[in-house]
């Protein structure tokens, strides 16, 4: 389990910019990484909307905003266009960087079970330690609550 103060894992993915992003690269700015199961789902598409929406506020506080899914990168590609989403999105197809954060988890839908990522967002401060933790997350005003902690405890 991910714990506030811990050293955030050390990751690398590709990302939909083409190249490959690592959280090291990003150390020195706040970084929100939200991992979210799928690209183009309801609740996923009003997320990255309203991390949109907000975008750039979270620049405005040096705040990095990362999109994490199993989805790859053409699906990110397409979610991106019809959405315009001006942050990156990660592809981790393999699910490596959701199973070391936690949230690689078994999910139940329709007395179905199956392992899929547990809508988690993750505040990673300037140093690379976890900052604050929102697990399971409801959508609605889940990213002002976001910008809000940055703005009081970050900022």
């Amino acid at each position: 389990m991910i714990t506030v103060g811990q050293e955030a894992p050390a990751f690398t993915l590709p990302a939909s910019n083409g190249e490959m992003i690592s959280l090291d690269s990003l150390r020195g700015k706040n970084v929100v990484l939200y991992f979210y199961p799928k690209d183009m789902t309801p609740g996923c598409t009003t997320e990255a909307c309203d991390f949109r929406d907000y975008h750039p506020e979270f620049e405005k506080l040096d705040t990095v905003v990362l999109g994490v899914s199993p989805d790859d990168l053409k699906s990110h590609d397409k979610f991106i266009a019809k959405h315009d989403l001006p942050f990156l999105l990660l592809a981790d197809t393999e699910h490596e960087v959701a199973e070391a954060y936690g949230v690689w988890t078994l999910k139940k839908m329709y007395g179905k079970e199956y392992m899929g990522i547990e809508r988690t967002t993750f505040l990673i401060d300037r140093e690379g330690k976890i900052a604050k933790v929102w697990p399971k997350v409801k959508v609605a005003e889940h990213v002002q609550e976001v910008l809000q902690y940055i703005k009081e405890h970050l900022g």
